[in-house]
């Protein structure tokens, strides 16, 4: 009981910490996005990539599970997972943080992200596109940090 009492306190410290991030196109860029002379070929298959981003000292891991068909993405999933916690982020993950309303909404945004994210890669199809929702530059991080890996063995 200390020890989750513990890491449920140490949570919102974690949301303070995350909400002064940003998605630098810099720090998870893929070399994906087709030059004039040269485009990057993918491999079909199925490929997943888990990371946490630069969030090294937090329990949270991305997974990105793709599926490249003719040579393009054809299918994206994704999850955050809370390894100190064991469980998935979802949006019920603001329960965490009853009494305090900018840790349930940085919750809630992170989710949308969540949500967001491999729909607007299946759109615009290079990772570099993305670009971070306001709110939920943590999700949009460990998103892209997780499609790269997924991407590393997909490359012909």
């Amino acid at each position: 009981m200390r020890q989750r009492r513990s890491t449920i306190i140490a949570l919102p410290f974690f949301f303070l910490l995350i909400s002064s991030s940003h998605c630098f196109g810099q720090d998870l860029k893929i070399d994906d996005k087709p030059s004039q002379d040269t485009s990057i070929v993918y491999k079909d298959g199925f490929y997943e990539g888990k990371s946490q981003s630069h969030y090294t000292g937090e329990p949270y891991w991305g997974s990105a599970k793709i599926t490249i068909k003719n040579g393009s993405l054809a299918g994206i999933d994704f999850m955050i997972r809370d390894s100190a916690l064991h469980e998935t982020f979802d949006g019920n993950y603001e329960k965490h943080f009853q009494g305090i309303p900018e840790y349930i909404q940085q919750s809630r945004n992170d989710w949308n992200g969540v949500q967001t994210y491999p729909k607007k890669l299946s759109e615009v199809k290079y990772i570099d596109k993305v670009d971070a929702m306001s709110g939920a530059t943590w999700s949009c991080n460990i998103f892209k940090a997780s499609v790269k890996e997924a991407l590393k063995n997909a490359k012909e």
